[in-house]
């Protein structure tokens, strides 16, 4: 009973802070459903009281600058208390926890790697260390971030117009208008670049036609970054499309096994008037999409790592806690071999996210690079979770205890901003010179037809 009571007390700030969802009672409803549970796990903590980060045996803190340790422990403070307690309830209603938002902005990770208007100017490590850290508790929440930052955020910083940088930057870093990308399209996911929706010039803006799937926080996006083709130069444009915009409307994509808490839409496009102001000025080919491409999987390569920093900190505690045949199972040798296994996994993912990273600071990374590590962390990624919910047995299969949810979770990260095949064929283009991701043109019937 002793450590239900510390239990109580660890949840106790969220709940005096009078923090709900929608339906105002969400998080109360989890602090004391977490306690009942609790007691049914006599031998194991659930991820209410999260555990303590233990899988940097190579001590790769050395190589962080003193600040961006710093964005690394404010942000893993900040999860493990006000996220772990209350986000299982969300992922189980496919909800996103908006009443949070306000709080996640005093985390300072809006804006990230941009200078001015607001932004905090972290460096590409700095704001690695966020995702990742916001990924070790729940992968939702950290594609929020990479939603907003790493492609809304990210595509006006670098390509928007003085007037809609200054207008937009300081309130999306504050997280007070949030951000969407809506590049992928119902019949174009990995062959990105042959979008289909339109944008035509018409007396005064824009009438864009069309649709878009599979686009993060699209149902509640202040500002969504459109990517559509001019139908006079038939190159690909990039809009500004606010929310309410006549022509616009998004719909929730339903029954989802993995991030369950994002919100990914449907968009449809019908006669969509923007103004011309609404076009970013930087954008005239796909190439300029590459632009923003070659960042964002940065921070994709890094989500899989804290995603699996999650559950091998969760797994090191329970293999401590739970007993079987009178011994903890951290004695037995298969649990020891899988536990090894998976942190050597987990350092070799750290170490090629942080190399990729430094390369990009130096303007030494190549597309090739950031795809390999982005293919290579997400399937090394998905063997930990693996491990992690055998270790687990019954209890690998619930979301209370982490490793469930993030053994989905981590199937997202595997597919999405380009699937493992397609950036490993990337990858494969710079080793022979010889892109492969091009169907062979189809073989012509012989002219002739033996009898």
């Amino acid at each position: 009973m002793d450590r239900l009571r510390v239990l109580s007390a660890h949840l106790e700030p969220t709940a005096a802070r009078g923090a709900a969802n929608e339906d105002g009672t969400g998080v109360q409803r989890r602090d004391v459903r977490a306690v009942e549970e609790y007691e049914g796990f006599p031998q194991a903590q659930t991820m209410v009281i999260f555990p303590p980060a233990v899988s940097d045996v190579f001590r790769f803190d050395d190589l962080l600058s003193a600040e961006e340790r710093g964005i690394r422990n404010r942000t893993r403070a900040f999860m493990e208390k006000e996220i772990a307690p209350v986000i299982a309830d969300f992922w189980e209603r496919a909800e996103f926890p908006h009443h949070l938002i306000p709080r996640l902005a005093t985390l300072g990770l809006g804006g990230a790697t941009l200078t001015g208007y607001g932004c905090p100017g972290q460096s590409m490590l700095g704001a690695a260390m966020g995702v990742t850290e916001v990924a070790r508790v729940d992968g939702s929440i950290s594609t929020f971030f990479l939603v907003h930052n790493s492609l809304a955020v990210l595509t006006i910083g670098l390509l928007g117009s003085e007037e809609q940088k200054r207008e937009l930057l300081p309130h999306m870093a504050q997280l007070q208008l949030i951000g969407a990308w809506g590049l992928t399209e119902p019949s174009n996911g990995s062959d990105a670049s042959a979008l289909t929706t339109t944008a035509r010039k018409v007396d005064g803006g824009w009438v864009l036609n069309g649709r878009k799937r599979w686009i993060g926080n699209a149902t509640f996006a202040d500002v969504i970054c459109i990517w559509a083709r001019n139908t006079d130069t038939k190159q690909v444009n990039c809009f500004i499309v606010r929310k309410g915009a006549k022509g616009l409307r998004t719909e929730k994509i339903q029954n989802k096994i993995s991030l369950r808490c994002v919100q990914n839409a449907d968009i449809y496009l019908d006669n969509c008037f923007v103004a011309d102001s609404a076009r970013l000025p930087g954008v005239n080919s796909f190439k300029d999409t590459n632009k923003v491409l070659a960042i964002s999987r940065i921070m994709v390569a890094w989500q899989p790592v804290g995603l699996a920093m999650g559950v091998y900190d969760m797994c090191a505690r329970y293999v401590r806690e739970r007993r079987q045949f009178g011994a903890p199972l951290g004695a037995f040798q298969l649990v020891q071999e899988r536990l090894s296994r998976m942190l050597g996994d987990v350092q070799a993912m750290f170490l090629m996210a942080w190399r990729l990273s430094v390369l990009h600071e130096q303007g030494k990374m190549t597309h090739e690079a950031a795809s390999m590590a982005k293919a290579w962390t997400t399937l090394r990624g998905r063997e930990v979770v693996a491990l992690g919910r055998e270790l687990l047995g019954g209890n690998g299969i619930v979301a209370d205890f982490l490793v469930a949810k993030a053994f989905c979770d981590m199937e997202a990260y595997y597919t999405y901003e380009g699937t493992y095949d397609v950036n490993v064929l990337v990858a494969g283009r710079g080793i022979t010179s010889s892109a492969a991701f091009r169907a062979p043109p189809p073989r012509q019937a012989n002219a002739q037809v033996q009898a």
